[in-house]
């Protein structure tokens, strides 16, 4: 499977890749993470596995599961952590601890190297026996809520190294810590080549036409994507050029506030027959790629952001894109060169206006789009940065990597 990169992926990524896989070859490698559909992390993890797989490495993926109150009190987590304001009581962070406890009971987490994913499973670092265990933080942790990180940090202080996104999202942890952003993998269904066919298909299924410019975010329906924002954006546009927006998103067993936000969408589309709101089944892999391909203008127009990986497959995708200046968004949008950062729904408004007027912009920035995600943010570049950090972690001091 490796191969089918060549053409696609940089050379040298697939060199090293090919390396690395001699060295750690019939080597254990686990992730944990707390859902196995819905949101990027899961994503990632399923077109991830095995092409660790195929490089000789023993890959394996465990879930934490939880009930309501677990994952009430882990989306509180995640909002405080990217700087609301939200009460975790003492019973509420006992809980957490015990579920992780309860699971840790049938899962298997003995292996050379073992990833935790996020703050869900976190507690799990208690139970190390032995091997390289690290924890991954896909979220914005810079301006985090003091006493939630606080009480966080009291299991990321015990890893071996942590793993951020971006390198302004870090905290001071007395442990090595690396960067490592999230990609896209070009091959999959979400991201390949579609036939015209195909896209009609998905646009014919929805119910969606084709005779006008079309706005589209594709996100989990959250507050921190700002969908509303997204709707103010459009009726702006809406007032000069003739357009339709689409919003479409699916559910993450982890989130339990989706319902709610999708609720808030739908009233506030308030009927208008141009605005298409669409709640995907989980994997609609085909119809997120064709949405895209068929879309004019792409947003994320996040308050707050981990990575928000749509960035990228709209760039794979050749289309131009906007988002908002938060997160990792900046550090795939070069600002006038692959795409646009706005900061307001005016902003928004104004720069989708300038890519339905100016065709030849818009041509333009979507081919340098495409090339910097093709540099910078397909998957055997990430596999080569994770294994990377598992061998470095166990040779510290030493030339770890020789061609």
């Amino acid at each position: 499977m490796i191969e089918q990169y060549g053409g696609i992926a940089p050379m040298s990524d697939l060199i090293l890749l090919q390396r690395l896989g001699e060295i750690l070859k019939g080597r254990s490698f686990l992730h944990v993470n707390s859902t196995r559909k819905g949101g990027g992390v899961a994503e990632i993890l399923q077109r991830m596995l095995p092409l660790l797989q195929q490089l000789g490495i023993e890959t394996r993926w465990e879930i934490v599961e939880g009930d309501a109150r677990f994952y009430d009190t882990t989306k509180k987590m995640h909002n405080s952590l990217q700087g609301n304001y939200e009460e975790i009581t003492a019973k509420e962070w006992k809980h957490h601890h015990e579920v992780n406890m309860e699971n840790a009971k049938k899962l298997d987490l003995d292996a050379d190297a073992v990833i935790i994913h996020d703050p869900q499973p976190a507690p799990l670092i208690e139970l190390k026996k032995r091997g390289t265990w690290i924890w991954r933080c896909h979220i914005d942790v810079s301006n985090p809520q003091k006493d939630i990180f606080d009480n966080l940090s009291k299991y990321c202080k015990k890893y071996d190294a942590g793993i951020f996104s971006v390198s302004k999202f870090t905290r001071a942890l007395p442990i090595d810590e690396f960067v490592i952003p999230p990609s896209i993998d070009p091959i999959s269904d979400k991201n390949r080549e579609l036939s015209p066919e195909e896209i009609h298909e998905t646009m014919d299924k929805f119910q969606i036409p084709e005779d006008r410019p079309m706005m589209l975010q594709v996100s989990r329906f959250d507050r921190f994507k700002d969908p509303i924002g997204v709707i103010e954006t459009y009726r702006m546009v809406k007032k000069y050029n003739d357009c339709i927006l689409v919003l479409a998103g699916s559910p993450a067993t982890d989130d339990p506030e989706g319902a709610e936000v999708l609720k808030e969408v739908e009233e506030y589309a308030a009927d208008d027959p141009d605005i298409y709101v669409l709640m995907l089944p989980p994997f609609s892999d085909i119809d997120i790629n064709a949405l895209q391909r068929a879309a004019t203008v792409i947003l994320q127009k996040s308050l707050k952001e981990g990575f928000g990986l749509t960035v990228s497959e709209a760039m794979w995708k050749s289309k131009p894109i906007i988002g908002g200046a938060v997160g990792g968004i900046p550090l795939q949008i070069i600002h006038g060169l692959t795409g646009f950062l706005v900061h307001s729904v005016e902003g928004a408004a104004f720069r989708t206006r300038q890519l339905f007027n100016n065709p030849e912009m818009a041509k333009r920035m979507s081919a340098q789009g495409k090339e910097h995600v093709r540099n910078n943010f397909l998957i055997t570049r990430q596999m080569r940065d994770y294994l990377m950090v598992w061998h470095s972690m166990e040779n510290k001091g030493q030339n770890v990597l020789t061609l």
